[in-house]
C-alpha cells in the first residue's frame, strides 16, 4: 500500500496520524523540506531507525550513502508523483525505496522489504534458505540476480574480488556485466552451464583477472535466477607464465631437470635437446645421468662423479663440476647439483639440476692462458707490478724485481711493507686496503723504497683491488723528482727576475683571459694592486673603450703565432697620461693548436719620455724642412717673376703660377711655427695678404661664428684648401671691380663656409659644373678640391658674384677647447 494513497484528513492530529502510521505494515519515515524527521512507524522502529534520530543525515549508517543521496536528491527536484527505486540497506538488505509528498507539505519515505507480505514459505524461499548457507560457506565468490538484474546475494569473497557489489546490474560497471554475461547472447537459458573471463578494476587501480561461471535455476516456477561462481585466476595466469618463462629460460640455457618424488620415484621434467649443433649437457635428467657410465667420464673428474653418486644415493645437497667425452659433442663439462626436500604432504623429494658449462670452463681456460700472456707482457714494461695477497706478495714482474733489487724468491710471502722506509705513515705500511678500496677501485700515492742493496728512490704508484688480491703498480721518479727540484729553483729565480724587470711582466689565461700573473710594473699599467687584479679580465680592469681596445688585441694576438705588438696611453700617478708599448706572446703546448687554449704573455715598457724626446726630435726635423721649403717656394717664385719682367708675353701665365707657388710657400711658412693642425683662419689671412701684396689690390676679411680658432685643417688637406683659396681671391681680383675683395670666414657648429665676394657679373649660362679640370682659374679649383665633405657653389648676388666654399670634418677639423 502506497502511503500517498491513503486518505489522511487535513485536522489530523499528531497522535492520531502517529497511531494511523503504525498501522501501516511496512516502514515509514516521515519529514519536512529540510530534512528533519517528523516521526517512524514501528515498522521503521523495528527496521532499525533510532529514536534519536532527528534528521535524515541521522539514518546514513541505516539507509546507507546511496540510498541517502537518492533521497536527498528527489527531496530537492520535488516531483509530482511518487517514485520508486531498489536499494541496498547498510546492512545489506535489498529493499524498495518510495518517496512521496503527503497533503500539507511533509515527505514520506517508505522502506519494503523484497520479501515482506506475511506469506507462508515455500519451497522455493527453503532452496533459496539453503543457497544463503552454501553463500556464506563457500571460499569462492557467488552471486545471485533475479531476472530483472537485480542482486538478491552475494557473499563476502565476490565483494572481495568485485571490490563495490552493484544493487542492480543496471549499476554495475561494463566488465562485471561482461563477466556476468548480462546483456549478452551468451546469458544461461537452461541448465546449460556458461563460462566467462573479465579483468576488473580494484579500487586501488590495480587489475584483476578472474573467471565466472554462470547457469539459471527456477526454485519456484516463474521465479527465475542466475548463479555465478566467482574465481580469482590472476595467481594461475602468474603461475603459467613463470611456467613458460622458466622453461624458455631452460631451453635456452640448455638445463635438464629431474624430480624424485618418494611415491612415484624419478619425474623427469625437463630435458634439454641435444643435437650435434647445440651444446647441451648429456644426462640432464636421471636416465642420462645414468646413461653416463664410468667409461665417459674424464679420468680426472672420476673423484667429483663419485662424490655424486654417492650424493644421488643417500639424498644429500651436493654440487659437482665433472668433464666427460659425448660420443657425438666431444669433450664436455657438466655441472650438476642435488637438492633435497619435503612437500607439504610430509614426502620425501629431490630434484637434479644438470648445466652444461663448457663454454664457462672454455672461457676459464683462456682466462688463464690470457693471464699467463698479460703476465708476460707485464715482464716487458717499464713500470714495477706487484700482486700482494694475504699471505704477503705473491708475484713480481721483472721491473719490480729489478726495483727491489731481488728475485721473486726473495720476497714471496713478504709483506710488501719490506720495502717501505722506516716512515711510519709510509703507504706501504698500511694493512686497510682491501677494507677501504672497492672491487676495481684505485688510490694514488707517493713514497720513498729501499731496496736489498740500500739504495733509496722516490716512486708514484696505484693500488687497486681486484677479486681479494691487491695490485701494486710502482714507478721510478727518483730522476724525475730531481729533474722537479731544479725546476723549482730555476722558477724561483724566474720569480725573483719578473719582480725586479723595470718592464711590466704578465701572464693572461687564453680562454678566460683571466689574470694569472703579474708583477709591480704590471700592476701600475692595469692601475690594479696585484692581489685585486689576479683572477679578474684584463680587459674588465682595463675598463671602457680602452677595455675594449685591449680585448680585441688580446684576440688578434692569440690567433698570431708572431709577436704582436701595441701601444697604450694609460694615467699615470698625479693623472698625467703615460704611454706604454706593449707585446704579446702566445704560450701554447703541443696539444693547444686551438688560439683559445693555452696562455697569454704581456711584457710591457713604459715609453712615456721616449715618445716625447721622439716628438720633440721630430718636430724639430718637420720645421727645418718646412722652412727650407718654403725659403725654396719663395726663391722659386722670385726667379719667375724675373722671368716675367724678361718675357712679357708670358707674364699674365708666369705671374699666376707665381701666386700658386706663394701660396704653397705661405702654407709652410705657417707650419714652420705652428704646433699641431693650422688654423682655418691663419690660412685664410696669410693667402689673402699674399694675394693682396702681388695685386695690390685691398682684401678684406671678416669672421663670423664662434671659436673661428678651433677648426683647423689637417696636413693633408692644407695644401688644396690653400690653393683653392688662393685661385677664388685671384679670380676675384681679376674679373671684378676695381673695388676692394672681401673675404668672409664663417664658422658653425658643424661646417665651415669660405665666401669671397666682389662687384662683377657672370657670364651668361654660367655652370660651374660644367667647369673642367686643368692647371689654373676654376679648373685648377675644381681638380684640389675634395670629392667629398667639401662643395665649391658661385652665384650672383645682386650686382656682385659669390663663391662660396663649404667644407665639413673630416675635410676640417673642430679641436677640443683648450
Amino acid at each position: 500500500m502506497s502511503v500517498a494513497a491513503a486518505p489522511i484528513p487535513s485536522r489530523l492530529s499528531a497522535a492520531n496520524m502517529a497511531a494511523l502510521l503504525d498501522a501501516v505494515a511496512d516502514a515509514v519515515l516521515v519529514f519536512d523540506s529540510r530534512g528533519q524527521v517528523h516521526h517512524a512507524n514501528l515498522a521503521a522502529r523495528q527496521l532499525g531507525v533510532p529514536e534519536s534520530a532527528r534528521t535524515l543525515d541521522d539514518l546514513a549508517a541505516l539507509l546507507g550513502a546511496d540510498a541517502l543521496a537518492w533521497v536527498h536528491r528527489l527531496r530537492g527536484t520535488a516531483p509530482p508523483q511518487p517514485v520508486t527505486q531498489l536499494a541496498r540497506l547498510g546492512d545489506g538488505r535489498v529493499v524498495t525505496l518510495e518517496l512521496s509528498r503527503l497533503p500539507g507539505g511533509p515527505w514520506a519515505l517508505l522502506v519494503r522489504p523484497l520479501a515482506a507480505g506475511g506469506a507462508a514459505p515455500s519451497a522455493g524461499d527453503h532452496a533459496v534458505d539453503e543457497l544463503v548457507q552454501w553463500f556464506d560457506l563457500s571460499p569462492v565468490g557467488m552471486v545471485m540476480l533475479d531476472a530483472e538484474g537485480l542482486v538478491v546475494r552475494s557473499n563476502r569473497a565476490f565483494e572481495a574480488l568485485v571490490g563495490r557489489v552493484p544493487v542492480t546490474m543496471a549499476d554495475a560497471d561494463a566488465p562485471l556485466r561482461e563477466l556476468l554475461a548480462w546483456d549478452d547472447d551468451a546469458r544461461p537459458l537452461g541448465t546449460a552451464i556458461v563460462e566467462r573471463h573479465a579483468t576488473l578494476v580494484q579500487p586501488d587501480g590495480s587489475r584483476r583477472r578472474v573467471a565466472a561461471r554462470l547457469r539459471a535455476i527456477e526454485p519456484v516456477p516463474g521465479q527465475r535466477r542466475l548463479l555465478a561462481v566467482v574465481e580469482d585466476r590472476s595467481a594461475e595466469d602468474e603461475r603459467d607464465l613463470a611456467q613458460l618463462e622458466i622453461g624458455a629460460l631452460m631451453d635456452t640455457a640448455g638445463i635438464g631437470v629431474a624430480t624424485f618424488d618418494e611415491s612415484r620415484g624419478w619425474l623427469r621434467s625437463r630435458a634439454p635437446r641435444v643435437t650435434p649443433g647445440d651444446a647441451p649437457a648429456g644426462g640432464a635428467s636421471v636416465d642420462g645421468l645414468q646413461a653416463i657410465s664410468r667409461e665417459l667420464v674424464d679420468p680426472a673428474s672420476l673423484p667429483e662423479y663419485e662424490r655424486l653418486q654417492r650424493a644421488l644415493k643417500a639424498g644429500e645437497r651436493v654440487q659437482v663440476r665433472y668433464a666427460v667425452r659425448h660420443p657425438a659433442l666431444g669433450r664436455r663439462w657438466l655441472l650438476t647439483r642435488v637438492e633435497p626436500g619435503r612437500l607439504a604432504s610430509g614426502r620425501r623429494t629431490m630434484s637434479v639440476v644438470t648445466l652444461d658449462v663448457t663454454e664457462q670452463e672454455r672461457s676459464r681456460e683462456q682466462l688463464l692462458l690470457q693471464a699467463e700472456r698479460t703476465r708476460a707482457i707485464l715482464d716487458s714494461v717499464l713500470v714495477g707490478i706487484v700482486t700482494v695477497r694475504d699471505g704477503g706478495i705473491e708475484w713480481m714482474n721483472r721491473s719490480a724485481r729489478r726495483m727491489f733489487g731481488g728475485e721473486l724468491a726473495d720476497f714471496a710471502g713478504a709483506p710488501i711493507a719490506t720495502v717501505a722506509t722506516p716512515e711510519p705513515d709510509h703507504p706501504l705500511r698500511r694493512d686497510d686496503w682491501v677494507a677501504v678500496l672497492a672491487e676495481g677501485q684505485a688510490e694514488t700515492f707517493e713514497c720513498r723504497l729501499k731496496a736489498r742493496d740500500g739504495r733509496e728512490f722516490w716512486v708514484v704508484g696505484n693500488v687497486v683491488a681486484t677479486g681479494g688480491e691487491l695490485t701494486f703498480a710502482l714507478l721510478d721518479i727518483d730522476a724525475r723528482r730531481q729533474a722537479e727540484l731544479r725546476v723549482a729553483q730555476a722558477q724561483a729565480s724566474l720569480e725573483r727576475i719578473i719582480e725586479t724587470a723595470p718592464m711590466a711582466i704578465g701572464l693572461v689565461d687564453a680562454a678566460s683571459l683571466r689574470v694569472l700573473q703579474l708583477n709591480q710594473m704590471a700592476a701600475a699599467f692595469i692601475g690594479t694592486p696585484i692581489d685585486a687584479a689576479v683572477g679578474r679580465r684584463i680587459d674588465e680592469l682595463f675598463g671602457g673603450d680602452d677595455g675594449a681596445q685591449l680585448r680585441d688585441d688580446l684576440r688578434e694576438a692569440l690567433a698570431s703565432d708572431a709577436v704582436t705588438r701595441r701601444e697604450y696611453r694609460r694615467p699615470g700617478a698625479g693623472g698625467a697620461a703615460r704611454v706604454w708599448d706593449a707585446r704579446y706572446v702566445p704560450l701554447r703546448g703541443p696539444a693547444d693548436a686551438d688560439p683559445g687554449r693555452g696562455q697569454l704573455l704581456l711584457a710591457a715598457s713604459d715609453v712615456t719620455e721616449q715618445r716625447a724626446a721622439e716628438a720633440t726630435q721630430r718636430d724639430v726635423l718637420v720645421r727645418e724642412v718646412h722652412h727650407r721649403i718654403k725659403n725654396n717656394l719663395q726663391g722659386v717664385a722670385g726667379l719667375m717673376q724675373q722671368i716675367a719682367e724678361r718675357r712679357p708675353e708670358v707674364a699674365p701665365v708666369i705671374k699666376e703660377a707665381v701666386g700658386q707657388v706663394q701660396a704653397i710657400a705661405q702654407v709652410y711658412g705657417l707650419q714652420v711655427g705652428a704646433s699641431g693642425p693650422l688654423r682655418v683662419k691663419s690660412v685664410l689671412d696669410a693667402i689673402a695678404a699674399s694675394v693682396q701684396r702681388m695685386f695690390g689690390r685691398p682684401i678684406a676679411v671678416e669672421v663670423h661664428g664662434g671659436a673661428p680658432h678651433r677648426w683647423a685643417l689637417p696636413d693633408a688637406e692644407s695644401i688644396p684648401i690653400a690653393l683653392t683659396v688662393n685661385e677664388l681671391l685671384t679670380n676675384a681680383v681679376k674679373h671684378g671691380a676695381a673695388d676692394a675683395v672681401r673675404c668672409t670666414l664663417d664658422c658653425s657648429d658643424d661646417a665651415v663656409r669660405i665666401v669671397v665676394a666682389n662687384r662683377g657679373r657672370l657670364a651668361p649660362g654660367f655652370d660651374f659644373a660644367q667647369v673642367r679640370g686643368g692647371v689654373s682659374g676654376l679648373g685648377l679649383v675644381r681638380a684640389l678640391l675634395p670629392r667629398r665633405h667639401a662643395a665649391l657653389a658661385i652665384e650672383a648676388v645682386g650686382d656682385e658674384v659669390h663663391a662660396r666654399v663649404t667644407l665639413t670634418p673630416p675635410v676640417v677639423t673642430l679641436l677640443e677647447p683648450l
